[in-house]
């Protein structure tokens, strides 16, 4: 989408580095748009406000007003598009078993939209998705969301129309239990974090498709290869440079957009900002984590506070102890805690490839702020990481970046049971230009950044359901799709076929299926499919954790199960936004 023009010389000075990561203190939005062309000396003068807590919305009857807005959080003030003036948009506050109405209008100029109620069981033509359930929202017209609600937990809901949730339009979805959570909380907070951008987010992504390494500033030295050598020898340190030259990518390429361009938000505030929730000393305090980030994964953590994760994407788990967690974009963790002893402890949400971070207080008052931890070492990535073992044969490895690392048989003739098998189509492709020769569930892994960093680190092996597998039935057939990708030309795809040219995905009604996805790229991938839950397995293959979003880190081989109960035409998708908008999509199609 396009927004109003940006300033041109009248426009305050670019912020500082240190600025930008902080952001403004008070920053956020500052005024509403009446249309779609705005001067510059308005955009200019427009000052910061005081940050105050979105608008919580209870009831059945909602009435939600999309529309554009400026706002400031680094000292330049840009167009955002919010919902009913707000950004985040206001918190939804549901009760299970409800029928809930939304009219949502739209009122930009010039551009639909849309709103998906993202991990809610619904009928296909709620679900917000334009050109597959409906046609999403014209300017000046308005749409009646209508749904029976048969579930509870922390969701969040987010535009599905062009980069419109880059732009500020996402909010949290709370659906309370018609029966008592299995825990006990005396407050609760949530906490959604993002990710903002001063560019037009349309803008954005023809740089990544120009430039995609453009955020990734730190490219390995010679300093660095001596230090390699010293430690590893010189074989193995020349070895490891040729096979990423080869490659033509690097292993400090953690994150596609990072803190360079993103400023992070905590509840739509900045890090200065310092978003304060409550507490009183002893009291058990829920916290509501969702990620609205478009592009951004966040290590989280409460130096000196212990989390207890009760709830994982809305469904209830087992509890689990823990001092950090990564949550990929659109997941969301529910913990327990029990500040004591100290009247602030500090949120600190760094990025994982550790450019920036959102953060917050718990407080036993306004105005109190804990210190701020040092960011972590920035991580690098390994040829393990991706599903490449050094001492394989290099062979696979020839032709430079549009060669396919290990091609389908490569692995399987050393008769690894992990090997995956490569679509046809995957090879000799212009836009794949890895794939895993070797690949596991890495359910016990940590993640790249988290592995021996002395704290107790959350992975979904340590998660597991509070109940046992809903459908009972054993899969009837399985589908196995690789994530595929091209780093230079910044394609996305699965088995290297992009979303406009790819069939969809069939499926009858009714049945118990297992997806399985391989990951084949160097980056990790939230996978989201709209309109069924995704109940991912362990090792052995049995239900293990419900989920509506399966992150899949470099290398990963993960299975889930599936249960075709909702008829109708769904997305199928990596939820990182400029992702699923260079052809990392498929369309799912449940029918009779």
């Amino acid at each position: 989408m396009s927004h109003p023009s940006f300033p041109g010389a009248g426009a305050p000075p670019l912020p500082s580095r240190r600025l930008f990561v902080q952001g403004l203190a008070a920053g956020g939005v500052v005024a509403g748009l009446a249309g779609a062309a705005l001067p510059s000396r308005a955009l200019a003068n427009a000052g910061p406000r005081v940050a105050t807590a979105p608008q919580v919305l209870t009831g059945e009857q909602f009435q939600l007003s999309i529309g554009e807005s400026l706002a400031n959080f680094t000292g330049r003030t840009r167009p955002a598009i919010t919902v009913n003036g707000s950004l985040p948009a206001p918190i939804l506050r549901w009760r299970e078993g409800d029928t809930v109405n939304v009219r949502v209008a739209n009122t930009l100029q010039g551009h639909p939209t849309s709103i998906h109620w993202h991990g809610i069981l619904l009928p296909a033509n709620m679900d917000g998705v334009p050109g597959l359930s409906f046609n999403g929202i014209a300017p000046g017209e308005a749409y009646q969301y209508r749904f029976t609600l048969k579930q509870s937990g922390t969701y969040w809901y987010h535009s599905h129309s062009m980069f419109q949730e880059q732009a500020g339009l996402y909010g949290a979805l709370i659906i309370d239990p018609l029966q008592p959570a299995p825990y006990r909380y005396d407050r609760e907070h949530v906490i959604l974090l993002s990710d903002w951008t001063d560019m037009d987010p349309g803008a954005l992504f023809r740089r990544m498709k120009k430039l995609a390494e453009h955020d990734n500033y730190y490219k390995r030295t010679l300093p660095d290869f001596l230090r390699d050598v010293r430690r590893d020898g010189w074989s193995a340190a020349t070895a490891d440079r040729g096979m990423w030259g080869r490659m033509r990518m690097t292993p400090t390429d953690i994150s596609d957009i990072n803190a360079h361009t993103y400023t992070y938000l905590l509840n739509g505030t900045t890090p200065a900002g310092n978003w304060t929730g409550l507490f009183r000393s002893g009291e058990k305090v829920l916290l509501r984590f969702i990620n609205g980030g478009s592009m951004t994964y966040f290590d989280v953590r409460i130096p000196g506070l212990k989390m207890t994760v009760v709830a994982a994407d809305g469904q209830y788990i087992h509890p689990v102890s823990i001092d950090e967690f990564r949550i990929a974009p659109a997941e969301t963790f529910d913990v327990i805690v029990e500040p004591t002893g100290q009247d602030a402890f500090t949120l600190f949400c760094q990025d994982m490839g550790r450019t920036g971070y959102a953060a917050g207080t718990l407080a036993v008052r306004h105005g109190l702020q804990a210190p701020i931890p040092a960011r972590d070492p920035r991580p690098l990535l390994t040829m393990s990481d991706m599903g490449h073992d050094m001492g394989h044969d290099m062979k696979g490895m020839e032709g430079g970046c549009g060669a396919n690392m290990g091609h389908a048989g490569h692995g399987s003739a050393q008769g690894s049971s992990k090997a995956p098998r490569h679509a046809p189509s995957e090879n000799g492709n212009p836009l794949v230009d890895m794939q895993s020769m070797a690949t596991e569930p890495k359910l016990d892994d940590p993640g790249i950044g988290l592995r021996d960093n002395g704290r107790q680190v959350l992975t979904y092996g340590a998660m597991r359901s509070l109940f046992e597998d809903p459908d009972g039935r054993e899969p009837s057939r399985e589908v196995e799709l690789h994530l595929t990708g091209h780093m230079e030309k910044f394609s996305w795809s699965f088995d290297g076929i992009p979303f406009a040219s790819a069939e969809p995905l069939r499926l009858n009604y009714g049945e118990r299926m297992r997806i399985v996805l391989v990951n084949d790229t160097m980056m990790q991938h939230p996978i989201h499919l709209h309109g069924v839950w995704s109940d991912l397995e362990n090792a052995a293959g049995e239900f293990h954790l419900r989920k509506h979003t399966i992150d899949m880190p470099p290398g990963t081989r993960r299975s889930y199960r599936v249960r075709a109960d909702a008829l109708g035409r769904w997305a199928y998708h990596c939820h990182l936004l400029y992702h699923m908008e260079a052809g990392m999509m498929r369309e799912v199609r449940i029918e009779e």
